[in-house]
């Protein structure tokens, strides 16, 4: 039986580059923690949702900071984003504890659904507006193997 309702966990593409070293290297991160996630069986679920809210914790304030320092003028709508997955995340833990692992599933699975969307409209205007104010353009971002609509 396969333990999330997703037919593939989350996996890393170039569809997600945002060219933003840092920002792409901890989505990276957020990939491969919330896909093991959405695979862990029953006695890993603890653990590996410990792992996701943690990595959560340090991605989301490192981006909060990031808007915060360059004054981002879209920041209270991204930052609100990321309370809200964190909030989820923090209710998710508690509904574990107490014996239900089956909001645990759906939580990694809405990661997954959630996060290319994030990325796409919230992260990557972010990742722009990081390479404007360092090197004073957008990055150019090479995406293999992804199909461009025309």
């Amino acid at each position: 039986m396969n333990p999330t309702e997703s037919d593939q966990p989350l996996a890393w593409s170039d569809r997600l580059l945002l060219g933003h070293s840092p920002m792409d290297d901890t989505h990276r991160e957020f990939v491969e923690v919330v896909g093991l996630l959405q695979v862990a069986a029953e006695h890993e679920l603890a653990e590996r949702l410990e792992n996701v809210l943690i990595h959560l914790e340090r991605h989301f304030r490192e981006e909060d900071t990031w808007m915060r320092d360059t004054s981002y003028p879209a920041a209270d709508c991204h930052v609100d984003e990321h309370a809200a997955v964190r909030a989820s995340g923090q209710e998710v833990k508690e509904m574990l504890a107490n014996g239900n692992s089956e909001p645990c599933r759906r939580y990694a699975d809405e990661l997954a659904k959630w996060f290319p969307g994030h990325a796409d409209y919230l992260d990557a205007p972010l990742a722009q507006w990081l390479s404007r104010k360092r090197f004073g353009g957008t990055p150019v971002v090479i995406k293999r193997g992804v199909a461009h609509a025309e």
